[in-house]
C-alpha cells in the first residue's frame, strides 16, 4: 500500500509530522481528518530511486457509462448492490471493471458506504470521483451527483477526441516527411556523393550541408542511436519521480499555447469538482483536499494545498487563490464574489462554464496552429533536399558544359 508523508494540525493548533499508509492521496487525507487533523501537506512518501509503477486504469468511457447507468438504476429504486451486479454483467472491460465492481458490490453487502467501496479502487475512480460521491453520499444526492459525473466525463472525453482527431493527419505527415529523409540522407545521398565526388564539382553550399549531415549520420549513428534511446528514457521515466513530475509540470505550464491550454483545463476542472462539492455541502478545507489531489499539474497541486493552509489558519478562498498567481482574474473575481455573497458554489459553477467556452476555443486554436506548423516543417524538410540536389545537378551541368 502507498504511503503519504504528510504535516497537520490538530486540534490544540499544535503542528505535527509522519508517515501514513493509504489507497489514494485522498484515501491517507480522510484517514488523517478522521483523526481530527487537518492536513497542510501530503505528499506520497517514496526512495529516490523508487519509480512510480504505473498501474492499469478503468477506461474512462467504462467509467462514464458505469456513472450515468447508475444515476438511472437509482432513481428507478433498483438496490445499490442489484445495479452493481447488473452493470458488472454487462461490463465490457471482464478483467479490471467487473471485478471492481464485483469487490465494490461485496463491500456493500459487508456494511461499507458506496464511496468507501469506490475508493478501495483507485484503478477506477479518480481521487475527484471518489471527492464527488462523499460530498453526495452526505446529502443523499448520489443519483444528480452520478449523472454530473458522467456528462463531466463525456466532456473531458469529446475534449480528447478533438484533439486527437485534429492531430492525427498533421502526425502522420511529420512521421512520413521524417521517413523521407532518412531514407534519402542514408541511401540515396551516399551514392550522389560518390558521384558527385568523381567528377570533382564544386557543391553549392546547400549540397555541401546536407553531405556534411549525411557524414554524421553516417560516422556517428551508435551514438546519435545511444543518445535518442537516453533521451526516450529519460523522458519516459523522468516523469515517474517527484523531481522528474515537478521538472515536466512546470516546463508545459511554460510552453506557448499549450500551457495556456492546460492551465484553463486545469481551472476548469476545478472551479467543476469544487463548486459540485461546496453545493453538497462539504467544507472548503475538505473539498480542497480532494480538489488538490484531483490535479493533474504538480504546481497546481502545491498551490491548492497552499490554499488550504492559509483556509485553516484563519482566510478566506479569495486571498489565498490570488496570491498563488495561477489563476486568472476572471476566476479570482467570481471566487471573492461568490465569497461576499455566499454563492460560491454558483459562481463555481459559472466559471466553470466560462473556462469551459475558453477551453474549447483554445483547443480550436492550438490544432489550428499545430496543422500548418507541422507542413511547413515538413515542406522545409523536403524542400531543403530537393533544393540541394537540384542546385548540385544543375551546378555540374554548368560546368561540364563551361
Amino acid at each position: 500500500m502507498p504511503k503519504f508523508k504528510y504535516t497537520a494540525v490538530d486540534s490544540d493548533g499544535s503542528e505535527s509530522c509522519g508517515v501514513i499508509e493509504g489507497e489514494s492521496r485522498t484515501g491517507a487525507g480522510l484517514a488523517l481528518l478522521e483523526r481530527d487533523l487537518q492536513v497542510t501537506e501530503l505528499a506520497e512518501h517514496k526512495s529516490i530511486l523508487r519509480f512510480e509503477i504505473s498501474r492499469k486504469k478503468v477506461p474512462r468511457k467504462d467509467l462514464m457509462q458505469f456513472s450515468r447507468q447508475m444515476a438511472v438504476f437509482l432513481r428507478a429504486g433498483i438496490p445499490v448492490t442489484d445495479a452493481l451486479d447488473i452493470i458488472r454483467e454487462e461490463a465490457a472491460n471482464k478483467s479490471l471493471f467487473a471485478a471492481a465492481l464485483a469487490e465494490m458490490a461485496l463491500a456493500l453487502r459487508g456494511g461499507s458506504t458506496f464511496t468507501e467501496a469506490a475508493m478501495a479502487h483507485p484503478e477506477a475512480f479518480p481521487p475527484f470521483y471518489i471527492g464527488v460521491l462523499e460530498a453526495a453520499e452526505m446529502t443523499g444526492n448520489l443519483d444528480n451527483a452520478l449523472e454530473e459525473l458522467a456528462v463531466y466525463i463525456d466532456r473531458d472525453l469529446e475534449a480528447r477526441r478533438k484533439i486527437q482527431s485534429a492531430l492525427f493527419y498533421p502526425v502522420v505527415v511529420l512521421l512520413m516527411s521524417i521517413a523521407t529523409v532518412v531514407v534519402l540522407t542514408t541511401f540515396v545521398l551516399p551514392r550522389f556523393k560518390t558521384f558527385f565526388k568523381d567528377l570533382h564539382a564544386k557543391l553549392p553550399l546547400p549540397t555541401r550541408m546536407l553531405l556534411s549531415i549525411t557524414d554524421i549520420i553516417g560516422r556517428d549513428w551508435p551514438f546519435i542511436l545511444g543518445a535518442a534511446i537516453v533521451a526516450g528514457l529519460v523522458l519516459g521515466f523522468g516523469p515517474r519521480t517527484p523531481r522528474g513530475r515537478d521538472i515536466r509540470d512546470t516546463l508545459i505550464l511554460k510552453v506557448p499555447v499549450v500551457g495556456d491550454m492546460v492551465r484553463v483545463a486545469i481551472i476548469e476542472r476545478f472551479c467543476r469538482t469544487l463548486s459540485s462539492m461546496v453545493r453538497s455541502g462539504v467544507s472548503l478545507p475538505d473539498a480542497l483536499v480532494v480538489v488538490a489531489d484531483g490535479t493533474s499539474n504538480v504546481v497546481y497541486r502545491r498551490g491548492l494545498d497552499e490554499v488550504r493552509t492559509s483556509m485553516i489558519q484563519g482566510e478566506g478562498l479569495a486571498g489565498p487563490v490570488a496570491r498563488t498567481g495561477l489563476f486568472p482574474g476572471a476566476a479570482r473575481q467570481m471566487i471573492r464574489v461568490g465569497e461576499e455573497t455566499g454563492t460560491l458554489d454558483k459562481q463555481l459553477e459559472t466559471s466553470a462554464k466560462y473556462f469551459e467556452t475558453e477551453l474549447n476555443f483554445k483547443i480550436t486554436r492550438f490544432t489550428n496552429l499545430f496543422e500548418p506548423a507541422v507542413i511547413l516543417m515538413m515542406g522545409f524538410m523536403v524542400g531543403f533536399v530537393a533544393i540541394a540536389l537540384v542546385s548540385a545537378m544543375y551546378g555540374i551541368f554548368n560546368q561540364v558544359s563551361v
